[in-house]
């Protein structure tokens, strides 16, 4: 997409969610004008914070205190959203209540007190959970394999502003104190420009596993140009599964692990995802299959155990889990998508936007796959 379509874009919903909050919560409020004034210059404050982080984003190079004060009025706009929509139902629900003057006067007013607390405190909420990330541990019996492997995935890391070379350090001394037998990395590696990201990406140099460190591209490196970033992953020593397939472990007790490029490919007519081509020429043992997005399992009809995907961000912030449902089969967790194959689908172990998630801790997943 070109950015000053999707910039344009962006903008416009945002302009018409503050539109909504100013008209459906901030005008029904039970206070003086002048309250109700500082709420909408915070609103026009919040926006122009919106606009900035675009900037700091995609075209300019900002401080990093600056790019997380700009960074937060996205999740706050939209926690204000949701709470503006639950506000406006309820006010109607208790306009039509069959209650005294005097009683929904009193309901008004614990209402509108009410929903300022929430969207407050769910805000502060959702930028403490960003601060941590959490390990899960996930086991998985799969059938035909002879003995047990541990796999670490990352996924949705979104290198870039507040994900920075810290950040990224971090991640792999906790990897590494898991000892893996392999690392997985399940896209959205990279979201900048790659001449930025050379630094942070380096640090995932000192992964160690035993049998290395696989990745697979996300929608979010088409953006940045896929090629220059598969170039530069690779020249850190990580194998990049370009729709093909390894053998893990030794010869008869191990399994085919395969990955395919993202369904984005679909849209650019380039680096699009064959999942014949991934699994041409498997060993007789069982296949894990890296594929970013999950609606990818429904081209996925054989020749595969386990499809491990990212993408979702758990929702990120709750509310918007349901849009994600809309698009995605499946959001987090393990699933038994039929009789033989099941899909994991991490959280993400970065963010994107918003430094906040609500209700969808990143992850870090150490899953064991056992016979």
């Amino acid at each position: 997409m070109n950015p000053l379509i999707f910039f344009t874009a962006f903008l416009g919903v945002f302009i018409l969610l503050n539109m909504y909050i100013s008209k459906r919560l901030i005008s029904k409020l039970d206070l003086k004008d002048k309250y109700k004034l500082y709420l909408r210059i915070f609103l026009v404050v919040n926006f122009f914070g919106i606009i900035g982080y675009m900037l700091g984003r995609y075209y300019v190079d900002i401080p990093n205190w600056l790019y997380f004060l700009f960074s937060l009025p996205i999740g706050i706009l939209f926690l204000l959203f949701c709470t503006a929509i639950i506000y406006d139902i309820s006010r109607v629900i208790l306009h039509h209540s069959p209650v005294s003057q005097k009683r929904r006067n009193f309901f008004k007013r614990s209402l509108d007190v009410s929903s300022l607390v929430v969207a407050s405190s769910l805000s502060a909420r959702a930028m403490y959970e960003a601060k941590y990330v959490k390990l899960e541990k996930v086991d998985i019996k799969i059938n035909k394999l002879k003995k047990s492997y541990k796999i670490v995935q990352l996924s949705d890391v979104h290198i870039g502003g507040l994900i920075d070379k810290t950040f990224i350090y971090n991640i792999v001394q906790r990897v590494n104190f898991l000892k893996p037998d392999l690392v997985v990395i399940t896209g959205d590696l990279v979201d900048i420009d790659i001449i930025h990201a050379q630094e942070t990406l380096a640090e995932l140099k000192n992964l160690k596993s035993k049998y290395g460190t696989f990745f697979i591209v996300g929608n979010h490196e088409y953006f940045h140009g896929v090629g220059t970033i598969i170039d530069a992953i690779k020249a850190l020593g990580i194998r990049v599964l370009e729709n093909e397939n390894v053998y893990i472990g030794d010869d008869g007790e191990g399994f085919n692990l395969a990955g395919v490029y993202d369904v984005f490919g679909y849209r650019t007519k380039s680096y699009m995802p064959e999942i014949k081509d991934a699994i041409r020429g498997l060993k007789d043992s069982p296949t894990v299959l890296l594929a970013h997005q999950p609606r990818y399992i429904e081209e996925v009809t054989h020749s595969v155990d386990l499809m491990l995907s990212g993408h979702t961000h758990g929702g990120q912030i709750y509310p918007f889990r349901f849009l994600v449902k809309l698009q995605q089969p499946y959001v987090s967790g393990l699933h038994q998508h039929n009789k033989d194959l099941q899909i994991y689908v991490n959280k993400g172990t970065g963010f994107w936007g918003p430094p906040m998630r609500l209700g969808a801790s990143s992850e870090i997943t150490d899953i064991t796959i056992s016979p």
